[in-house]
């Protein structure tokens, strides 16, 4: 088995649950949950599908998101005491009720197009706010920030990551909103499919512009782009975790790279 130096750090994301961390890694994932009981559990598997070996540019983006949630039926298989994000019942009404919402509002004859998209962007975010509120979540992903920055860059890190998908929310949904608008303008028969390709291209674009912003950290257009995820990482999205938080996000970790640098 080899081991990973200080210039060769596995490239890690992860994802908070309700009560743990999900870490993910190039090839394998790991999810550590902490029980009612105070006891942890941990899971290690390898992955089915590697986004890592996808290269083009349009591809890359939705490829590393159909990945991310790729691999949860097979956390939930490993580790059934693993609580995912989506799984309350207010968080399914609040999707739900979005949904509808946004589907009636299309069809308004009140509304322009782009009034229509922008309420339609609005009511995508009331899930993602309600899974935040009153949960151990925004904890639990402070505890996956902090633990992952803090393994790449050998030095203690603060709860706010720059790769986290928050980077991802402004630029997907100015791409999402333009290409919603544009395809109202088509035959009714087309806007689905017009719709679906619209959100693909918002995600490859959103993720190809955050690569360029990461990749050169100090011109002002990458901190401007950078600007929005952060603040809402500060505000919303994460909260200091605590020692146990810390403890259980670590466990994921360190399994991940396991199998990780077994592979090599």
């Amino acid at each position: 088995m080899s081991s990973k130096t200080n210039e060769e750090k596995v490239r890690l994301g992860g994802m908070a649950l309700e009560n743990g961390v999900l870490v993910q890694g190039p090839t394998a994932w790991a999810c550590a949950v902490r029980l009612p009981s105070g006891e942890v559990h941990v899971a290690a598997r390898r992955k089915r599908f590697q986004a890592s070996r996808v290269r083009s540019p349009l591809l890359r983006g939705p490829a590393r998101l159909a990945e991310a949630f790729s691999v949860l039926p097979a956390v939930r298989r490993a580790l059934p005491e693993a609580r995912l994000p989506f799984m309350r019942r207010r968080v399914q009404a609040a999707l739900a009720a979005s949904s509808l919402a946004a589907r009636l509002l299309r069809g308004s004859p009140r509304l322009s197009p782009l009034q229509n998209e922008l309420a339609g962007t609005a009511l995508s975010v009331l899930p993602v706010a309600v899974s935040l509120k009153g949960s151990e979540l925004t904890a639990y992903h402070g505890a996956e920030h902090t633990t992952i920055g803090s393994y790449e860059h050998d030095e203690p890190r603060t709860r706010v990551h720059e790769r986290c998908g928050s980077n991802l929310i402004a630029p997907m949904l100015a791409g999402s909103l333009l290409a919603n608008l544009l395809a109202s303008f088509l035959p009714r028969r087309s806007r689905g499919a017009a719709r679906l390709a619209g959100q693909v291209a918002a995600v490859a674009f959103s993720s190809e512009l955050l690569g360029w912003a990461l990749a050169h950290p100090d011109e002002p257009l990458s901190r401007a782009i950078r600007r929005p995820g952060q603040e809402l990482q500060l505000h919303l999205a994460t909260a200091e975790p605590s020692p146990e938080q810390l403890e259980v996000a670590r466990v994921a970790l360190d399994a991940c790279l396991e199998l990780e640098q077994s592979a090599d």
